[in-house]
């Protein structure tokens, strides 16, 4: 069962403990200090495993957990001295799937992580950071978007748009789903503002509704994201 664990913890004698400690029962440990360095080190190591830290320096750990979840399904313990029954509750809801308060024992921690990796061991969560097609490249783990080769500054609905498209690519999403992601379920009859969003997403992605590269038109149903040949 031992595979490879991502520590996120600022403290490096936490990170000291808990490498020799992983890595006496079999697993290879990775580490990063900072959450920034943690997505970038998830996207390219492809942990089996993340423990983070909630307090960190540059990102609050539950933001951290959110932009994982936006391309990766691995299990996520977190370790934190916060007790507060809200923050556990934040945590779990943000997509985190145990939390562990410190101080804690080992021997938990690590019957933790082994029901974690027997439960996900067969799961095929969705694990490509990176979406290209076209001459559009999408990099969910730095929320970047390039079209040939150039940077586009897309905003935040815009993003969140083209990320829903990417991870359902090839599939048609229907006009409810989207507004229901970006919006939230008070507003699905609102197509208007979607039909307007899908616009200026097209414009910036430099994409012609008649001669559609990327983002294909299901009339009177939805959008689907085109998938390369």
């Amino acid at each position: 069962m031992p595979g490879k664990i991502l520590l996120v913890e600022d403290e490096a004698q936490i990170r000291k403990f808990l490498r020799i400690s992983l890595e006496a029962h079999g697993y290879t440990v990775l580490e990063a200090r900072l959450a920034g360095d943690g997505l970038a080190i998830s996207a390219k190591e492809k942990p089996d495993l993340v423990i983070l830290d909630l307090g960190l320096p540059d990102m609050d750990g539950r933001q951290f957990i959110v932009r994982l979840r936006e391309w990766s399904e691995k299990p996520i313990i977190v370790l934190s001295v916060r007790s507060d029954e809200a923050e556990k509750v934040e945590a779990l809801d943000a997509g985190a799937n145990d939390y562990v308060t410190k101080p804690f024992g080992i021997s938990e921690l690590m019957a933790r992580i082994r029901a974690l990796l027997r439960m996900h061991s067969e799961e095929n969560g969705f694990e490509a950071s990176v979406f290209e097609t076209g001459g559009l490249r999408v990099d969910l783990a730095s929320r970047t978007v390039t079209v040939g080769g150039k940077l586009v500054q897309l905003s935040r609905k815009e993003y969140d748009l083209l990320k829903i498209l990417v991870n359902g690519a090839g599939q048609v999403l229907t006009h409810q789903q989207i507004i229901r992601a970006i919006w939230g379920p008070s507003r699905e009859d609102e197509t208007h503002h979607l039909r307007v969003l899908v616009g200026h997403l097209r414009q910036k992605l430099g994409d012609l509704p008649a001669s559609p590269r990327y983002i294909l038109t299901e009339q009177g149903v939805g959008y689907r994201l085109l998938t390369p040949q």
